[in-house]
């Protein structure tokens, strides 16, 4: 089957998903920039997880570029992604009411380490459903980014256990700051290849 009702529907739930944590951010009590600077922090856990679910949306966008058959165990991989992904808003939100309490920032990591494996477990899906006539196994290569994020996550995780929680969200937006560039080799492979029609 085709993946264009799959590719609307994931971009109809990141639509709705960057809507609902919008509508959580609160404005200040007052009208004064100190009054501003109070809500900086949840501004800015607003920004990381609306970096988090664009670097989402851009990389299955390119993702599915290249795949060209789907099937019903492809569709559940990728509702179990857009599972992890539409926790963000809570965790977020969580993280914002308690002031970066540690519980809450370690939950945002578990959060943003089950969105990782659950778009590693999607491509290890497609690679199956399209066998050895797909393409993306070859475009994704070694895919050292996609394996390093895990291991900066629970680094961040056991940063919030055990040491500082601003070194747990350095961890966080390290890897946010590591995917913010596009995934060249699916820009390039589908450059020299065309897509998956």
């Amino acid at each position: 089957m085709p993946t264009s009702r799959l590719e609307a529907f994931s971009d109809g739930v990141l639509a709705i998903i960057i809507t609902i944590m919008v509508l959580e951010l609160r404005p200040p009590e007052g009208d004064t920039f100190a009054d501003l600077a109070d809500s900086g922090t949840s501004f800015l856990t607003y920004v990381l997880s609306f970096v988090y679910i664009g670097i989402y949306w851009n990389n299955h966008h390119h993702l599915f570029q290249l795949v060209r058959r789907v099937n019903g165990a492809v569709l559940w991989a990728n509702l179990h992604l857009l599972f992890w992904l539409s926790l963000y808003p809570f965790t977020t939100g969580w993280m914002d009411d308690t002031g970066l309490a540690q519980t809450p920032v370690v939950v945002y990591g578990l959060n943003l380490l089950g969105a990782a494996i659950a778009y590693y477990v999607l491509q290890l899906t497609i690679f199956r459903a399209e066998g050895d006539t797909g393409v993306l196994r070859e475009a994704l290569g070694r895919d050292l980014k996609g394996k390093l994020s895990p291991v900066l996550y629970l680094a961040g995780i056991a940063s919030a256990l055990w040491v500082e929680i601003w070194l747990a969200l350095a961890f966080y937006i390290a890897v946010a700051a590591m995917w913010l560039v596009p995934d060249r080799r699916m820009e390039s492979f589908v450059a020299d290849h065309g897509t998956a029609t």
